[in-house]
């Protein structure tokens, strides 16, 4: 068995340490393009991890749009894309992607607050738009959890 990160343990430590171990093997062969190769394993890497923090957006404004957003129907419609968006998280998320993404989500907050601001806009909720706050108050766990939604606009305890 190989040393370092296992492919199915964790996908994105181990395309950077393919890449790594790619790049100090030595060969006198010309036809094999390496640098080229170890940098396509890499990138596979850096897509899974650019997915994880889209998906991660994604909850985070569906978060926003349920506390802040109109009580009606379109509450359910971001639970839906929560769903979604979980179960896509369950399928990419490694130990190391979850450290990268924890380090990366107060930027991550600032997008999704971006995008809810102009979705409530959009649903003529001026105010709760321009009410949004600045800081987030949802962890990965949080964006993560099964059947874990924020409180809706009047029905907090």
């Amino acid at each position: 068995m190989p040393d370092g990160p296992r492919y199915d343990d964790d996908f994105y430590a181990w395309t950077q340490y393919q890449a790594e171990v790619l790049r100090s093997m030595t060969t006198s062969d010309d036809r094999f393009d390496r640098e080229h190769v170890a940098e396509e394993i890499e990138a596979l890497g850096r897509m899974e991890l650019h997915d994880v923090f889209g998906l991660v957006r994604r909850v985070l404004s569906s978060f926003l749009l349920i506390a802040h957003g109109p009580a009606d129907r379109s509450r359910y419609h971001w639970m839906y894309e929560i769903v979604g968006a979980r179960a896509e998280l369950e399928d990419k998320m490694s130990p190391t992607i979850w450290l990268l993404t924890q380090a990366q989500l107060p930027e991550l907050y600032r997008t999704a607050r971006e995008i809810a601001q102009l979705r409530l806009r959009e649903l003529s909720a001026f105010e709760a738009a321009d009410d949004l706050p600045l800081r987030s108050a949802y962890s990965l766990d949080d964006a993560c959890a099964d059947d874990w939604y924020p409180e809706p606009p009047g029905e907090a305890k």
